[in-house]
């Protein structure tokens, strides 16, 4: 590359506006058809499991609890997710959705990309019964 082409490529950087924009202080609006990130209604679930198979980057995986009760648990794996929507539109009871608002999602550690969606006591009693298996695994 020559010494010339470079100062005139510089010159004319000088007068044009930056192709950037400053993000956190300038935001723009998202796009109506945007898929961020997962939002699980667990009490429209019906326990078909049709949105972790359908899932090409297995980041959905659902827990019965209970089934005669219809109580299920979801763990949603974010960092695996490559929001295709897929979930969203194989989900034939509507309790699946890719909510356009959320989706800044990064963060320094990678305990934020793995969501626990259900109701609140089915989700406490999966934890402690996952913690007590580790538990178990450790000892052997």
């Amino acid at each position: 590359m020559k010494i010339g082409t470079i100062f005139e490529d510089v010159i004319r950087s000088l007068f044009r506006k930056p192709a950037t924009r400053n993000y956190p202080a300038e935001r723009t609006e998202t796009p109506e058809r945007l898929r961020g990130q997962l939002v699980f209604d667990a009490e429209k679930c019906v326990g078909c499991c049709l949105c972790s198979k359908e899932c090409p980057a297995n980041a959905i995986e659902i827990i019965t609890v209970d089934k005669a009760a219809k109580r299920f648990v979801m763990r949603y794996h974010a960092d695996r997710c490559v929001y295709c929507g897929q979930c969203e539109i194989s989900c034939r009871q509507g309790c699946i959705d890719m909510d356009a608002n959320q989706w800044e999602l990064a963060a320094q550690s990678r305990q934020p990309f793995e969501v626990y969606y259900g109701e609140e006591v089915d989700v406490e009693q999966f934890m402690a019964n996952l913690a007590g298996d580790s538990a178990s695994d450790d000892k052997k």
